[in-house]
């Protein structure tokens, strides 16, 4: 059995607003992924000792995975279907019956077990999507964001992708739009998308979220060379630079793409306020950067004068006060 429709494919900076916005695209809507991300209140920040990742504390610079999706679900005029199974051929199976029907599927998959990612690219991430779009004998045509052409993949390779084991387990999570608006106008929903991650930044009242959880991260940082002694100082250090600057976008590539989102919207409603909150979030964006350059010299043991566990902590605090500031000042704005 094969399907082989074309698709838009664009390559992306991040892979849940990139399938998001290239599914959206499929269906005649022009739409650019940081307005998905935007729209979609990706941006975010969490520091969470008690979930591990390899073992290791949970350090997020994005919403939770799947909020971009289910933002649009329930936008006006998108209908989304969504299922998750236990049975690898049911899930298979449903996958071909819907590619059968003309509808191009979003998928949730391990990183690790994706056979075109490059041996040195894989590692085990289980929140990882993708659009499959077609099928050639034994193999499905892939539209992965992060890649600048179509791939494909072997049909066991995809299933055990799909049930990859461990934190964020996809259960075989799949999706996909089966209606849009005829048009979408995306101005309606540029205040709700600011809101929503004014709300998240600045709201909690839980200290490991938003820019509390940001200075949270900077006290425990700056401490930890004395509580792990230097080995394991490193290793925590390098999991917070990994997840910042190799799992989706990280840190500061969310940053930026948030501030795209908001020059966008700044020429869509004329919005100067927009426009400057903009240029302040690429701004905190260039500081994450020097945080990771700096981190990662006393990763690799290559310090420079003034390389500290302390002046790092400083950095994160000069991201939090600049992250709070922008938003502050847009969480006046959105209302």
């Amino acid at each position: 059995m094969e399907y082989e429709p074309t698709f838009p494919h664009r390559q992306s900076a991040h892979c849940e607003s990139g399938v998001v916005a290239n599914l959206i695209r499929q269906r005649g809507i022009e739409i650019s992924e940081a307005m998905a991300f935007g729209i979609g209140r990706g941006l975010f920040f969490g520091y969470f000792p008690f979930i591990r990742i390899n073992g290791l504390p949970l350090v997020t610079y994005r919403s939770v995975a799947g909020q971009i999706i289910r933002q649009f679900s329930r936008l006006p005029g998108f209908t989304l279907q969504r299922q998750t199974f236990r049975d690898r051929d049911r899930a298979m199976g449903e996958l071909d019956a819907v590619l059968a029907a003309g509808h191009p599927v979003g998928l949730q998959t391990g990183v690790f077990w994706l056979p075109y990612f490059p041996r040195a690219l894989r590692f085990h991430f289980n929140a990882h999507n993708l659009v499959v779009y077609g099928k050639q004998g034994e193999d499905y045509l892939v539209s992965d964001p992060v890649f600048p052409a179509p791939v494909r993949c072997a049909a066991p390779d995809l299933a055990r992708a799909r049930f990859a084991s461990g934190a964020l387990a996809p259960r075989g999570k799949m999706y996909y739009f089966a209606a849009t608006p005829e048009h979408f106008d995306c101005r309606p929903h540029l205040r709700s998308g600011i809101r929503g991650v004014c709300r998240a930044m600045l709201g909690s009242r839980f200290p490991l979220i938003g820019t509390r959880g940001i200075r949270f991260l900077a006290g425990r940082l700056e401490r930890w060379p004395a509580r792990l002694g230097r080995e394991r100082a490193i290793l925590h250090l390098g999991h917070v630079v990994r997840m910042q600057e190799e799992i989706g976008t990280g840190g500061a590539g969310f940053r930026f793409m948030f501030a795209a989102f908001l020059q966008e919207s700044a020429e869509m409603l004329r919005e100067q306020l927009l426009q400057d909150s903009s240029a302040a979030l690429v701004a905190a964006g260039d500081l994450w950067r020097d945080f990771a350059a700096m981190a990662t010299r006393i990763c690799k043991e290559r310090t420079r004068p003034g390389d500290s566990y302390d002046e790092l902590a400083g950095l994160l605090r000069s991201c939090a006060d600049r992250e709070e500031s922008v938003f502050r000042t847009l969480n006046r704005w959105a209302g």
